[in-house]
């Protein structure tokens, strides 16, 4: 009873601080939940109750932004491709190698943390975004289905578009939106999302709300660049780390 009420805890937690970050940032909240969950419980366990925090913590951030439909249009190709991705993926996650799907985590924590904090910049011609796109977001609904995080490669991708601040961050939304709903079909349809999962994903709403009200509080408090170098770094760690555990388990 005490160990459950532990993992109550801490999930709540989890999700705080995920929230807090998608506050700041615009983007984060899968990353930091699915990386630190997994540490607690089962890789499609955490997927599962990532569903939704993740899909209406996104549909909010889409919603707020002034060009939906141009956004939508211009990567639609590369929403059929997180779509087409997703499935792919989720036969991974729910293959019961929880050992390879937490490795896999890990590595992709580590890769994307490694390049958060390098000075790499990418930069992507127009004339490419076409081929390019639905590429993409067939990676991402690749590693989204396996591994519940959809920020790569999406995020360095349109960051390398050159989009301007406003549109980088719905868009993003856009993306995520997908990515979490393609994701939730692909649960429920191998039976992983099931009505207790869906009754702690609804539970966990709260603590993620409560974090990203806070974390957009103090956007405009915490010196970004800063954050920035603490959030990539704590990935690069978790990552690293949750790799090393999960190939050195016997």
């Amino acid at each position: 009873m005490q160990d459950n009420l532990t993992v109550v805890a801490l999930t709540g937690l989890i999700f705080v601080a995920a929230g807090l970050v998608k506050g700041v940032l615009g983007m984060g909240l899968p990353t930091i939940a699915i990386g630190f969950l997994g540490l607690v419980i089962a890789p499609v366990e955490a997927a599962a109750m990532l569903v939704l925090p993740s899909l209406i913590t996104n549909v909010w951030q889409l919603i707020a932004g002034p060009n939906f439909r141009a956004l939508s249009r211009r990567f639609g190709t590369l929403l059929l491709g997180i779509c087409a991705g997703t499935p792919f993926g989720v036969s991974f996650i729910t293959s019961g190698s929880t050992q390879i799907v937490t490795a896999g985590l890990g590595i992709v924590l580590a890769i994307y943390g490694a390049f958060g904090l390098s000075a790499a910049r990418l930069t992507v011609v127009p004339q490419s975004e076409w081929w390019l796109s639905p590429v993409m977001g067939f990676c991402t609904g690749i590693l989204m289905g396996a591994t519940g995080i959809s920020a790569l490669p999406v995020a360095p991708y349109f960051t390398a578009l050159g989009l301007k601040k406003d549109d980088l961050i719905q868009a993003l939304g856009l993306s995520f939106t997908v990515s979490s709903f393609a994701l939730a079909v692909g649960l429920l349809l191998t039976g992983q999302f099931q009505m207790t999962v869906a009754a702690a994903s609804l539970v966990a709403l709260i603590p993620a709300f409560a974090g990203m009200f806070l974390g957009q509080r103090l956007r405009n408090k915490i010196p970004q660049d800063l954050f920035k170098k603490c959030f990539f770094g704590g990935l690069l760690l978790l990552g690293v780390y949750m790799t090393y555990r999960a190939l050195t388990l016997n």
